[in-house]
């Protein structure tokens, strides 16, 4: 059978509860397996395993149990290795890797930061921002709404405005946040939102993280930007714990 990961560890690390479940319907039952100084949790992978709420839910379970008691490397949900002895190989071969990744992500945790326009008002913005823009409106008002090349013409220029004012944002964004943390990670492009970045944060000092996260909303009242965290540090992992020959990755489990 094959077996599914949710997080590489010290052997060293504290024992899991006994009987803990994971995945599955009935859950399967969590094992830890050991290769010198590195640890897999993980359990059997039922079969047609699919990112349902409960699966998600019991994933982010094990991983919220392990990590009370010490650093773990989460793995994303749905990953599934072709038996034991695959996971325990690629502890061994890559061993350097994972004990530094341990060492550098002890005691961190994950915000993922998403942010989008508020469309009204990032429109009040580029057009208070350009004289050019704001002559044209008013042309274009001054003659009855102007011609129709005359109405695609300011279409487009208030399109590309925004455009600009997007890259703009989403770097001011990083500026503001990155001096209060560790590390930064920029997630995948996804339409709809103008910044999807993961921040690595100490959990001793995530409030002022928050609390620049309030300044930035503060300081671009025009941007709508959600906070999703504390996560395990999921972003921070890369190149992934353990992808053997078989592995496949699913949903993320942070539902970033």
């Amino acid at each position: 059978m094959s077996t599914y990961v949710y997080a590489v560890t010290a052997s060293s690390h504290p024992p899991l509860p006994e009987g803990m479940g994971g995945v599955g319907e009935p859950p399967m039952p969590v094992r830890v397996l050991k290769e010198g100084d590195l640890a897999a949790i993980v359990s059997d992978a039922p079969e047609g395993l699919r990112p349902k709420r409960r699966d998600l839910l019991a994933h982010q379970s094990v991983l919220a149990e392990a990590e009370a008691d010490g650093c773990v490397l989460p793995m994303r949900f749905g990953s599934v290795a072709a038996d034991d002895a695959a996971v325990t190989e690629v502890l061994a071969d890559r061993a350097t890797h994972y004990k530094e990744r341990l060492q550098a992500l002890d005691g961190k945790v994950e915000y993922n930061v998403k942010a989008t326009h508020v469309e009204e008002a990032v429109l009040h913005r580029v057009m208070a921002e350009s004289p050019e823009l704001r002559a044209l409106a008013e042309a274009n008002r001054k003659a009855g709404g102007g011609s129709y090349d005359d109405k695609i013409r300011l279409g487009e220029m208030v399109a590309a405005a925004v455009k600009a004012k997007e890259a703009e944002d989403a770097a001011e964004i990083q500026r503001l946040l990155a001096p209060v943390t560790d590390a930064v990670s920029v997630g995948p492009e996804s339409t709809g939102w103008l910044v999807n970045v993961s921040f690595l944060v100490d959990r001793g000092t995530a409030d002022g993280f928050l609390a620049a996260v309030e300044r930035a909303r503060q300081s671009l009242a025009h941007v709508d930007l959600r906070v999703n965290g504390p996560l395990p540090p999921y972003s921070f992992v890369e190149p992934g714990p353990a992808e053997p020959a078989g592995t496949t990755a699913g949903a993320d489990a942070g539902a970033q």
